[in-house]
């Protein structure tokens, strides 16, 4: 049975964008295809397991039809037969079917056994069709923003509205709201607890790179928000920049070794203020492990040039994707964004750091707070947009310099209260022997041998301070860092002693 061709209707009250004697904008719909879904599923209910794509109610273009489609749906889900007999008690008081001439309608569906053949067709063009009337709707909604000049007018804001509306048809197929069942969500916590447990008991989310970190926070979350702070020379970059390549290098491990376990992902790194170069050099100086100043000039052997090149090859499948554009605006990072979600697939985004993004035009640069907060909720959407991580790197205040304690607070954040408030998690760096180091008395000073006793002692030691986490405990994580390779790593047993 071939399924039938699509008919088309006027959008009520839509603008026309061809003007007065322009053709009325239509909307693409099929209803005999609907109605020989339905009849095929009441006939033979294994049918929904079956489809090929992810139907839903809101697909539908009679609303009756979506409603029965659920229907079917729950039953075969919970193990009963849908049948029109079984579907009478739940549609006896609906007054569309009532209008449609009450159950003989349902029972005429199934009529035809022959539609059993079309089924994966008929359901294949209802979704496109529905995706098609999202479509519609998008254009529709953009000339009439576009036309209408009571309003202040802001092209860019409604470029950006068009492609976030445009993305969510190409991404998910979205044509309705967004509303999540507690058993869909319920589903999703679990599939997160089980990761959790095939990975060891503590990994749910991406890899960190880092067991402490990893134990602490469970990995990195899909809608996170998650701001990692700190004062100059701290390593923020350096601590960021291990976790995207240990998070890009898990994806390429897992990807040949193919599982269940997903802690790994392609990684997109907003670089604001270095280049791509730089960060580049700094992953092969960690993976090669030459001294990264030593690279920068140059000033390596041959055996070591060897090693570089060696890494470097040994990379080139990195999914890791820099992008070091200045000076860019939240909106741009989230257009750019989007895109490499749709063409590279990338399940983590690094900004470094929000300070350097800009707001829109209109917000301008004279109220400072109000454009941060602007931009912390507009990296807060985006990880919910996508349902990636975000790891966005944030200055702190010079107040951690008038302290004795030099441990950062949240307080210490600049134009805190909105990065505070929109941040899921916040983490700040911090390494106690670069501030010691700025104390050093002179040499042979009664002071000098303490001094250098605690300088041995805390040498290359940092922590990382979770300082929020909405999901779990704060409090300080222990690290490794070795400044010459600009790498973080777990300490020994031993390290932390004394």
């Amino acid at each position: 049975m071939a399924s039938p061709a699509a008919s088309i209707t006027r959008i009520p009250g839509a603008p026309d964008p061809a003007g007065a004697s322009g053709p009325p904008v239509r909307l693409p719909f099929n209803i005999e295809a609907e109605k020989a879904l339905l009849g095929a599923l009441l006939i033979e209910n294994g049918l929904v397991a079956e489809l090929p794509v992810p139907l839903d109610e809101v697909h539908f273009m009679e609303q009756l039809h979506g409603r029965v489609f659920a229907r079917i749906r729950q039953m075969a889900d919970q193990g009963r037969v849908a049948s029109p007999v079984t579907l009478r008690p739940l549609f006896a008081d609906d007054p569309a079917l009532a209008e449609l001439g009450g159950m003989a309608y349902l029972v005429g569906l199934t009529e035809d056994p022959a539609i059993l053949l079309a089924a994966r067709d008929c359901a294949r063009q209802i979704y496109d069709l529905a995706l098609l009337r999202a479509l519609v709707k998008v254009g529709t909604d953009l000339v009439s923003a576009a036309t209408d000049t009571s309003t202040d007018v802001a092209p860019l804001a409604q470029v950006e509205a068009a492609e976030e509306a445009l993305y969510r048809v190409a991404e998910t197929g979205e044509v309705a709201g967004a509303a999540t069942s507690f058993a869909q969500a319920a589903t999703r916590a679990i599939q997160m607890t089980a990761r959790a447990m095939k990975s060891g008991g503590h990994l749910s989310g991406l890899t960190m790179g880092l067991n402490g970190l990893n134990a602490k926070l469970g990995g990195l979350h899909n809608s996170d928000l998650v701001v990692l702070a700190g004062r100059p020379a701290m390593g923020k970059t350096a601590l960021a920049t291990n976790i995207a390549f240990h998070c890009a290098m898990r994806h390429l491990l897992e990807r040949e070794q193919p599982g269940e376990t997903r802690n790994g992902a392609p990684v997109a790194f907003f670089s604001l203020e270095m280049s791509a170069d730089q960060l580049a050099n700094r992953i092969l100086a960690e993976r090669s492990g030459i001294n990264s100043e030593d690279l920068r000039r140059g000033a390596i052997r041959q055996e070591e040039f060897n090693r570089l090149a060696r890494a470097a090859q040994e990379l080139a499948e990195l999914p890791l994707i820099i992008d070091d554009t200045p000076a860019l605006t939240i909106a741009g990072l989230r257009t750019r964004a989007r895109r490499l979600k749709r063409q590279r697939g990338i399940g983590l985004i690094v900004v470094d750091y929000l300070q350097l993004l800009q707001g829109s035009a209109r917000a301008g640069s004279d109220n400072r707070v109000q454009e941060i907060s602007e931009i912390t909720r507009g990296l807060k959407t985006l990880a919910k947009e996508l349902d990636v991580p975000v790891l966005a790197l944030s200055q702190l205040s010079r107040a951690v310099e008038a302290r004795d304690d030099k441990r950062p607070q949240l307080a210490d954040l600049r134009e805190s209260g909105t990065i505070e408030q929109d941040a899921d998690i916040v983490l700040f760096v911090f390494r106690e022997e670069y501030y010691h180091a700025q104390k050093k008395p002179e040499d042979g000073s009664e002071k000098f041998q303490a001094w250098l006793d605690k300088a041995h002692r805390i040498e290359g030691r940092a922590e990382v301070i979770v300082a929020k986490q909405r999901h779990g405990s704060t409090g300080p994580v222990p690290l490794m860092f070795a400044s010459k390779f600009t790498r973080f790593s777990d300490p020994a047993e031993d390290d932390w002693s004394g």
